[in-house]
């Protein structure tokens, strides 16, 4: 396993690797890996016949007021991790490599970047779009994963691809939680003792909004009340949003009447977290109840 800080040397051995046949996968991330992490690179090893993992804490994607200096950052344990999962190399650039001087091209998008996160974080979708493409153009990958916690996200890149006429097949991996239920994230590490145990609230309010669903309830307006007075409840918890979309296209709706996106975004005293599930996760799982939903 490789660790590579600059683009010639990534497209250098992405080249010598399309000499001999061989399929590429892309795993973006912002470092500071764990188990969410680890099941793309899984994924992409499965796949593919080599794996690059970008480990880059893009700057172009946080606010003025976001917390890029304190972002946490760890490259030795994320080349642990890489080598156990089977990944070949780790792409760690310094923001000088990958936005040069006089840097003034962007990627953006409309539509789907105007809900959910895009509202809260409003130059967040730029700089993420804007990355994704370079690594695409850098990798020239057969196939990116990227993780559904990051629902919005997932989307905004799919849509790109497609949009674009990129040539590569994007791949959305399941969430990875905590025997708790807490979805796994970077930023889980900011949280005290008692936050940590505050958290919780997201995952419960998930499921509480998913037994609405199951037990027949469609109204989205009923639903999301429901939810909001559920993490009202827990005093450590501010609520950015939580709100139910259409999946194409991010918008909200009234009624859960097509494949829709349940997503929250809440604050544990200072830390912002997001969760969500995804309504065609219940319609295909194995509880009788859900046969009925469509």
């Amino acid at each position: 396993m490789k660790i590579l800080k600059t683009i010639a040397e990534v497209r250098e051995q992405v080249k010598a690797w399309r000499a001999e046949g061989l399929t590429v996968g892309l795993v973006p991330t912002m470092g500071y890996l764990h188990e969410g992490h680890a099941s793309l690179i899984d994924a992409s090893v499965r796949d593919n016949d080599r794996t690059v993992v970008s480990d880059f804490v893009n700057p172009m994607q946080f606010g003025p007021n976001e917390d890029l200096a304190t972002y946490p950052r760890d490259l030795e344990h994320d080349a642990q991790l890489v080598e156990a999962h089977g990944g070949d190399i780790i792409f760690n650039p310094e923001p000088e490599e990958m936005y040069h001087k006089g840097f003034s091209s962007f990627v953006d998008m409309t539509v789907l970047t105007e809900e959910l996160c895009g509202l809260s974080r409003p130059v967040h979708f730029r700089g993420v779009c804007t990355v994704v493409s370079k690594l695409f153009n850098i990798v020239k990958p057969d196939r990116a994963y990227f993780g559904k916690k990051d629902a919005q996200q997932l989307a905004v890149i799919k849509h790109m691809v497609r949009d674009l006429d990129m040539d590569i097949e994007i791949i959305g991996c399941p969430i990875i939680r905590e025997e708790d239920g807490l979805a796994k994230s970077s930023r889980n590490t900011y949280l005290s003792e008692e936050e940590r145990k505050a958290a919780l609230i997201l995952f419960h309010t998930l499921r509480y909004g998913e037994f609405m669903l199951k037990n027949g309830e469609r109204n989205v307006a009923k639903i999301t009340a429901a939810m909001k007075e559920k993490i009202a409840a827990e005093p450590l918890a501010k609520i950015d949003y939580v709100k139910i979309v259409d999946l194409d296209t991010m918008q909200q709706i009234t009624e859960v009447d097509r494949p829709a996106l349940c997503a929250m975004a809440v604050y544990i005293g200072k830390t912002r977290l997001i969760d969500n599930f995804f309504t065609e996760d219940l319609w295909n799982s194995a509880d009788p109840k859900n046969k009925e939903i469509k």
